[in-house]
């Protein structure tokens, strides 16, 4: 799906496991307007991802999944995790968080994420990553 680049990913460094191998980023007003809306559940399966840089909480309005959401500071270190949020919700703005980084439900669970953990936004497959 070109929504979802195959060349961009999300990695947890701390608990060594991949978050999303098809990590698409809001890096505009648009993009980061836009966000998932417009999404299907089956277009934002295991594996995929979203990157929302200069962000510090989101919502679900107009969605029709729940998401895993995870706060990141400027260190990429997780700082909060809103587990299973459901749509037409508001998250919590955090004013430490730098971006957030949204995921399928129940992706932080699988992977052991948790509050602390390091994350390595990458540009390729092989893990060139992306500056911080």
């Amino acid at each position: 799906m070109a929504f979802f680049p195959a060349n961009r990913q999300a990695f947890n460094r701390t608990r060594q496991a991949p978050l999303a191998t098809s990590l698409a980023v809001a890096d505009t007003h648009w993009s980061r307007l836009r966000g998932l809306l417009g999404l299907a559940v089956d277009d934002f399966r295991h594996g995929a991802g979203l990157w929302i840089t200069f962000c510090r909480g989101v919502h679900t309005l107009g969605m029709g999944f729940p998401i895993d959401v995870l706060y990141l500071d400027r260190g990429m270190r997780v700082v909060r995790i809103q587990s299973d949020v459901r749509p037409w919700r508001l998250t919590p703005v955090l004013r430490h968080a730098a971006s957030v980084l949204e995921l399928p439900c129940g992706t932080a669970a699988e992977t052991n994420t948790a509050v602390g953990d390091t994350i390595e936004i990458t540009l390729s497959k092989d893990c060139t990553p992306l500056p911080a």
